[in-house]
């Protein structure tokens, strides 16, 4: 029997959500980031709350709330995420 794994707990706040398909959509991708085992979404605050099994690469939601059509605008720890060319920050 092996010891269950500690689930590691990351927020971000997204904004330009409004409904329920916004919610679905974010939740899609960054769902399937690699070691992701769970994502929230509270449409009412942007609070995206993702679970996995380790910790997972702030870069990596960030550009996945992107594909979806959104934008990371604090990472964990309540940071501002750093800008990257498919965050717009370099054009």
């Amino acid at each position: 029997m092996t010891a269950p794994t500690a689930q590691t707990l990351s927020t971000y706040t997204v904004s330009g959500m409004t409904c329920g398909h916004c919610v679905g959509s974010v939740s899609a991708e960054v769902g399937g980031i690699p070691g992701v085992t769970g994502v929230e979404v509270a449409l009412e605050t942007g609070l995206v709350t993702v679970t996995s099994d380790g910790p997972v690469d702030a870069a990596a939601v960030t550009a996945a709330v992107a594909e979806a059509g959104y934008e990371v605008v604090a990472g964990p720890e309540g940071e501002a995420p750093a800008a990257s060319c498919c965050g717009g920050g370099c054009h």
